[in-house]
């Protein structure tokens, strides 16, 4: 029996996976439910929005994901974003773009409100939720009290949100276990394979992301130890995913984005929109700058490129190599927003292989072109690539070694 295991983040970011056909996308779930022989669990580190959670369950459960719910485990220490959390994103939002102009370009899905209402320790949780519910009901009613104070056009039905959380709270009470205790038995048990699942980039990382323009919590390697109660001694291999080009949704710096017919044809040609928000993504070319500082933060032992394939019909693809400031080369990722916004980018030319790699399936199977420009990518990172993703389905990734 194999764990998968999702430990950061809430339902502000989406995974799509494709398997026998069938399309299934994911927020608060982690991937591996699809596996009927795996247990997945949700651990402490993330914030569950419950009604979201059995929303996102019954919807996939409609396509075919029979028994979820007897193959999920959620943490009894995870954080509750509650409905009046989401309301909050709305409200901040629109006051950073009245004061300041621009906004983060959040989901609206409550993450960062519940993170605040955790580092302020006013937070509720799981095991707050099944335990005493009349101090429950004391204590949500005080948190929303508190907001109120804070954004006093916020309205919420407390009365009937409690009446909700109760009826979700039985729903979930038996698939709720000490998350701590599972994964030590898990890693001290009969051997098996634990994957553990990131929800955002390493650029959306509250300590080492694009700040502001950030999610709330840690979506780098650090956060598998924090977010499970995994110690670092157990941290095996580390896989990095990464397209064949870059993308980002919402606001922030971008130095290799294409606001041109090629940032158009990748963003169409890849379908490149949001899971969670709808929202188009921003595309442009791989950059190298980002890959190695993502390096840096979590000592990948291999990379996946996906989505080669996208890359099919361009004459010419370029790679971003270095950044610049006033023509000096910079020697690491800029902290400074400003900065990062003012950067030049170097690039590498590679003429297009201008063939369809969709049906390849080995490494032969690549043109030329496409093998070098993917040595390239692995020589200047000093990163394996293990895997190299040509389209949608589990068929379509290439294992190299």
């Amino acid at each position: 029996m194999c764990r998968n295991c999702l430990n950061m983040g809430g339902n502000n970011a989406g995974h799509t996976v494709v398997v026998d056909g069938k399309e299934y996308d994911f927020h608060l779930l982690p991937s591996g439910i699809i596996n009927t022989k795996s247990i997945s669990l949700i651990g402490n580190g993330v914030v569950i929005h419950l009604p979201g959670l059995f929303e996102e369950g019954d919807k996939n459960d409609k396509k075919g994901l029979k028994g979820w719910e007897k193959r999920l485990i959620v943490s009894d220490r995870a954080h509750l974003v509650f409905d009046f959390h989401q309301v909050v994103d709305g409200i901040q939002e629109t006051q950073r773009q009245a004061q300041e102009g621009k906004n983060i370009g959040t989901t609206k899905k409550g993450i960062g409100p519940t993170y605040s209402s955790k580092a302020s320790r006013t937070g509720l949780r799981v095991c707050d939720l099944l335990g005493d519910f009349n101090d429950f009901s004391a204590r949500f009613r005080n948190l929303v009290q508190q907001y109120q104070s804070m954004y006093p056009s916020l309205i919420a039905d407390v009365e009937a949100q409690l009446k909700e959380l109760k009826e979700y709270g039985e729903r979930l009470r038996p698939m709720v276990r000490d998350g701590v205790y599972y994964m030590y038995e898990a890693l001290h048990g009969p051997p098996k394979k634990i994957l553990v699942e990131g929800a955002n980039a390493a650029l959306l990382d509250i300590d080492f992301g694009t700040y502001p323009f950030v999610t709330s919590s840690n979506c780098t390697v650090g956060g598998a130890c924090t977010g499970l109660g995994i110690p670092p001694l157990n941290i095996g291999d580390v896989f990095g995913v990464s397209k064949a080009y870059t993308t980002r949704v919402g606001i922030g710096a971008f130095p290799t984005e294409q606001l041109n017919a090629v940032g158009e044809l990748l963003q169409t040609r890849g379908h490149e929109v949001g899971v969670t928000t709808g929202r188009k993504r921003r595309c442009g070319w791989l950059d190298l700058v980002i890959l190695r500082y993502a390096h840096m933060i979590n000592g990948f032992t291999a990379i996946a490129l996906t989505k080669l394939d996208i890359l099919d019909v361009l004459d010419e693809i370029k790679v971003g190599v270095a950044y610049k400031v006033n023509g000096k080369r910079v020697p690491h990722f800029p902290a400074n927003m400003e900065v990062l916004h003012k950067v030049d980018v170097e690039y590498e030319t590679f003429p297009g292989w201008k063939a369809d790699t969709s049906a390849a399936r080995k490494w032969n199977d690549l043109p030329a072109k496409a093998q070098n420009y993917i040595r390239f990518v692995e020589n200047h990172i000093g990163v394996p690539i293990k895997w190299v993703g040509v389209g949608k389905s589990r068929e379509c990734m290439i294992q190299m070694f």
